[in-house]
C-alpha cells in the first residue's frame, strides 16, 4: 500500500523530495515526482522537505471512526513522544478527550516498550548474537531488508514497542481493537502487517478532535512515571536498559544518513561485538516527520518527557519469548543493474564525454552524474533533470538564435557590465573572442553613456544614429530595460553603407543643383540677349546674331 499520497498540482519540479530522499525511491516522469513504495522505507523524509506541501501522508481516521463506529471496543496505544506534540498536555489529559471521541481505554505504548527493552537485556545475558541493531524502527527495519539483507541477522529478533503494547492489549482483551496514535509514517506500514487494526499521527487525531469540538486539557497529571517513555528521544532505548553485558559497546546512532553509513560500515565486516541503538531520525521519535514538519521544539519536547518518565519500568507481565519474537524478512527489491555501457551513453547524451564534465552538483537529487545516469537507465530519473545540462542546452539554443540574427545584440547588467553578446555585435564592436569581454565593463568596448541615461529613465533611445570613432562606423541603437533581471539590452545596426551611399547621394544632389543653377544663368543671358537685340536695325540685328551664335557656340566648346 502507497503511504504517501501526491498532489500533482503543487509538484514544481524541485526535485527536493529526491535529494531528501536517503534511498532514491522516486521517480521522476513527466515534471512529476512519484513515491516507488517497493522501494520506500517510509522516512518521511520527502513529505518533510516538500516546500510545496505536494506530498501528503495517507489519512486513516475514516477507517478509525468505523471502528469507533462498531461494537467491539477499541483501545488506544499512544506513543510517549505524545508529550511533544501535544504540549503541556498528560496522559489523563489526552485520555479523556480520546474516550470523549469514542476510545473505550487508552494506555501508553511505553508499556509495550518495557516488555522490548527486557528482551533486548535477554539477548545481552545471551551474548550469542555478535551485532544487535535494535529493531525497535520500522523504518531502520525495512532499511536493512531491503538494501542491507545481509545484516539481517544483526537485526534484533524481537518486535516493537508498538506490535508488543497492542499484543498485550489484545491477549487482556481478545474482543479488542486497537489503534496506534504516534508521530511515525512507517508506522502505518507496520500495522498492516502486525496485530494492530490502524496507525494514526498525531496530526490526524487533532483532526478528529477538531471535528468533534474537543480540546485537551493542559495538565501535566501523571498517574505512574515509567523509565520507558525516554524511548523516543536519542539514547533512550540505551537509557532503560538495567543489564549491560560488558562484553559489549553500546551505541546510538540517528538519522537516516547516519544510519546508512554505519550499515555499510557494519557490511565492510571488522565490526564485532556492538549493541547499537538505531533510529531513522535524527533526535528518535520526538523528531519524527510530523514533528519536523510542523516544527515542533525539540528542546521543550526533550525537557517534557525526561521530567515525565521515572526511574522504574511500568508494572507489566512478560508475555513468553515467542510472542515478541521477529523474523525479519529478505525483501527483493529486483532493481535493473546498468551496465557501464548504458551508464555512459546516457552521459554523453547529457554533454558530460569526459570526467571533467561530471560536476556531480547534485542539483538532480541524485550524489554523482554517474547515479543520475543509472537512475535514468532504470526509469527512475529523466535526462532534463540535469540543470547543466539545461542551462547549457538553453544557452545553446539562444546562442543560436542570437549568432543568427543580423542585428547585433549586447546585454549588460546594473553595474554596466557585459553579460552577453552575440557575433554580430562581437563584429562590429571589434571583438575577436566573447570571453574577453564578459563579465567587464561595458567602458572597455564603447561609451556607455546611452546605457546609463536609458538606466535611469533620462532618455529613450530608439533608433538612435551615431558615428562610433572607436570602430570607424555608423551605428543605429535602441536600448530597452528587462526589469525582472535588471538588465540593459542593446540592439544594434551596423548603417554605415546607408550613411555613406546617403552621402553620395547628397553630393550628386548638390552637383546637379549646381549644374542646373549654371544651366539656367547662361540660358537667361541668352534671353536677354535676344531681347535686347530686337529694337535694332536689321544690320545690327544679324550682326549681333552672328555674334550671338559665335558666342554661345564658343561657350558649348569650354
Amino acid at each position: 500500500m502507497e503511504y504517501i499520497t501526491f498532489k500533482k498540482s503543487n509538484c514544481k519540479n524541485c526535485h527536493k523530495c529526491i535529494r531528501h530522499c536517503p534511498v532514491k525511491s522516486i521517480r521522476f516522469s513527466g515534471n512529476q515526482a512519484n513515491v516507488i513504495p517497493e522501494e520506500c522505507i517510509l522516512c518521511g523524509e520527502c513529505f518533510v522537505a516538500c516546500p510545496q506541501g505536494a506530498k501528503d501522508i495517507v489519512d486513516e481516521t475514516e477507517i478509525v471512526s468505523v471502528l469507533l463506529r462498531g461494537d467491539a471496543p477499541v483501545y488506544a496505544s499512544v506513543a510517549p513522544s505524545f508529550l511533544s506534540y501535544f504540549e503541556g498536555v498528560g496522559i489523563n489529559s489526552l485520555k479523556d478527550a480520546l474516550i470523549k471521541l469514542g476510545f473505550t481505554d487508552v494506555e501508553e505504548t511505553a508499556i509495550g516498550a518495557t516488555i522490548v527493552k527486557r528482551e533486548y537485556e535477554r539477548l545481552l545475558q545471551e551474548g550469542v548474537q555478535d551485532i544487535i541493531i535494535t529493531s525497535c524502527c520500522h523504518t531502520v527495519n525495512l532499511l536493512v531488508e531491503k538494501y542491507y539483507p545481509q545484516l539481517i541477522n544483526c537485526l534484533a529478533p524481537v518486535i516493537t514497542p508498538m506490535h508488543a503494547h497492542c499484543d498485550d492489549i489484545k491477549r487482556r482483551h481478545p474482543e479488542a481493537k486497537t489503534v496506534f496514535i504516534g508521530p511515525c509514517l512507517s508506522k502505518k506500514d507496520e500495522a498492516a502487517m502486525a496485530n494492530v487494526d490502524a496507525a494514526l499521527t498525531f496530526d490526524e487525531i487533532n483532526s478528529m478532535f477538531k471535528k468533534a469540538g474537543i480540546v485537551p486539557e493542559k495538565a501535566m497529571d501523571n498517574s505512574q512515571h515509567s523509565l520507558a517513555r525516554i524511548f523516543p528521544t536519542s539514547g533512550g532505548v540505551l537509557g532503560t536498559l538495567s543489564y549491560r553485558n560488558p562484553d559489549y559497546i553500546y551505541l546510538t546512532i540517528d538519522g537516516v544518513e547516519n544510519c546508512i553509513a554505519a550499515l555499510d560500515d557494519i557490511a565492510r565486516g571488522g565490526v564485532h561485538r556492538c549493541f547499537i541503538e538505531m533510529s531513522s531520525c535524527a533526535g528518535s521519535c520526538i523528531r519524527g516527520p510530523l514533528m519536523r514538519k510542523n516544527k515542533v521544539s525539540p528542546l521543550r519536547g526533550y525537557r517534557a518527557t525526561f521530567a515525565y518518565a521515572g526511574k522504574d519500568d511500568f508494572e507489566v507481565s512478560q508475555p513468553p519469548q515467542q510472542r515478541l519474537s521477529d523474523a525479519h524478512p529478505s525483501i527483493n527489491l529486483h532493481k535493473l543493474s546498468p551496465s557501464t555501457a548504458q551508464i555512459e551513453e546516457v552521459l554523453h547524451k547529457m554533454g558530460k564525454t569526459s570526467p571533467a564534465d561530471e560536476l556531480n552538483c547534485g542539483t538532480c537529487g541524485y550524489d554523482t552524474c554517474r547515479e543520475k545516469a543509472a537512475a535514468v537507465v532504470q526509469g527512475k530519473a529523466e535526462i532534463d533533470m540535469c540543470l547543466p545540462y539545461l542551462m547549457e542546452k538553453s544557452e545553446r539554443f539562444t546562442d543560436t538564435i542570437l549568432d543568427n540574427i543580423p542585428n547585433g545584440i549586447l546585454v549588460v547588467n546594473d553595474s554596466f557590465e557585459v553579460q552577453q553578446l552575440n557575433r554580430a555585435a562581437m563584429k562590429m564592436m571589434h571583438v575577436n573572442n566573447r570571453s574577453d569581454v564578459l563579465g567587464e565593463p561595458l567602458i572597455r568596448i564603447m561609451d556607455p553613456s546611452d546605457f546609463v541615461l536609458a538606466s535611469e529613465n533620462i532618455r529613450r533611445i530608439r533608433n538612435k544614429r551615431d558615428y562610433y570613432a572607436e570602430f570607424d562606423s555608423y551605428l543605429e541603437v535602441t536600448i530597452v530595460s528587462d526589469s525582472k533581471s535588471d538588465n540593459l539590452i542593446g540592439i544594434f545596426r551596423d548603417v554605415t553603407d546607408e550613411e555613406n551611399a546617403r552621402k553620395s547621394h547628397d553630393a550628386l544632389s548638390r552637383q546637379t543643383i549646381e549644374t542646373a543653377d549654371r544651366v539656367v544663368d547662361k540660358q537667361m543671358r541668352i534671353v536677354q540677349e535676344i531681347a535686347s537685340l530686337l529694337g535694332e536695325t536689321a544690320a545690327e540685328t544679324k550682326i549681333a546674331l552672328t555674334k550671338l551664335k559665335e558666342s554661345i557656340d564658343h561657350d558649348n566648346h569650354q
